[in-house]
């Protein structure tokens, strides 16, 4: 039986990537940043993402951090541990097993289908699922990012599971208000360089859009590279830690998705951060998009005449009823995925009755 956390416990954040990779920033940085909670982070090598291209440009810094993660699980006996979805690109789940063994409270949170084995031999080798496992095990509460994530903790044997969904703060995102076009309709996708693939799905509806009411598209992303026919009508919007201001810029959003199992994992971010601007949008029905859309009166689309319909009808809707959309959508985000909705849920799933 572990011992409880003494009244003077340290809070110890593992994080795999810094501030600007997504999963750590959503699920820790940004709660951190809201709650005021004081918390020892540890990031690994703070970078956004822990490819192996990336975390082999310095060898022996990735040496110092493995290093790192084991002299903490020697010392965090007293405390809480708050992980985030893998301490080390390289462990097999050992060092997370071990930090969370030891600590005197242990919570894990995922937001991805970490349970379903990726294709590749570094995936094979390092493998995800194989850590998710292990940290279920380990956790004394495991926190998930929707629905799916929280049956198969449940089903993997989690003792205590929280359904927590990725959450933004409206106030952060500057609003959509003037909803009248000057120009051509202006559809925004935000997302990385490993999700613009998702783009392929609809690229003949966005092109028809084009064709038929000179629709261009912004994809704000860290990505650089040619997206096919679509450059036609792309412009490319660098990310960085304010992009989300110029999401209010366009006339909606959009988030397609492929129906698979890793998908279905997904936590509707986009969806989120584009009602928080006061965009209209459209998205695949998929995982948690599906109540995502239906609370914010989003178009929801699966096909390619879905698509391709929702696109038409937006690219030419009048703007009093953007607007009424726009403001649906923010309202739905208020309501129901805002940090001040959940932040009770938070703090007692990862500081329990020391938050």
């Amino acid at each position: 039986m572990r011992s409880r956390p003494a009244a003077d416990a340290a809070l110890h954040v593992v994080v795999p990537y810094g501030a600007n990779g997504s999963s750590a920033r959503v699920r820790a940085f940004d709660w951190l940043d809201h709650t005021g909670v004081r918390a020892q982070v540890h990031d690994y090598l703070g970078l956004p993402a822990n490819t192996p291209a990336a975390v082999l440009r310095d060898p022996l810094a990735a040496l110092r951090a493995e290093a790192h993660l084991w002299r903490l699980s020697a010392r965090v006996g007293r405390d809480t541990v708050f992980l985030v979805r893998e301490a080390s690109p390289f462990s097999r789940g050992h060092a997370e097993a071990a930090i969370l063994r030891r600590a005197a409270r242990a919570v894990y949170d995922f937001d991805d289908a970490l349970m379903v084995q990726a294709p590749g031999l570094v995936e094979r080798v390092f493998s995800k699922k194989t850590t998710w496992r292990r940290c279920i095990d380990q956790a004394d509460v495991v926190i998930a990012g929707n629905e799916l994530l929280a049956e198969a903790a449940a089903s993997a044997g989690a003792r205590d599971v929280r359904l927590i969904p990725s959450c933004v703060e409206p106030d952060a995102y500057r609003r959509k208000v003037d909803y009248a076009r000057s120009g051509p309709p202006r559809a925004v996708w935000l997302g990385s360089p490993t999700t613009e693939n998702y783009l392929d799905a609809v690229q003949n509806p966005l092109l028809d859009a084009h064709r038929t009411s000179g629709l261009r598209l912004s994809v704000i992303s860290a990505g650089d590279r040619s997206l096919g026919a679509l450059d036609v009508m792309v412009d490319r919007i660098a990310w960085t830690p304010t992009a989300n201001d110029r999401l209010a810029d366009h006339d909606f959003g959009i988030m397609p998705l492929p129906d698979d199992l890793w998908s279905r994992g997904k936590c509707a971010y986009k969806l989120l951060q584009y009602g928080a601007a006061g965009l209209p949008m459209i998205g695949a029905p998929v995982g948690a998009n599906r109540a995502a859309l239906a609370v914010m009166g989003g178009f929801a689309a699966s096909q390619g005449d879905e698509w391709r319909d929702a696109l038409a009808t937006l690219a030419i809707m009048a703007s009093d009823r953007l607007a009424d959309l726009g403001r649906t959508a923010r309202e739905g985000v208020a309501k129901h995925y805002s940090f001040g909705v959940w932040t009770s849920a938070w703090l007692d799933a990862v500081c329990g009755e020391h938050g």
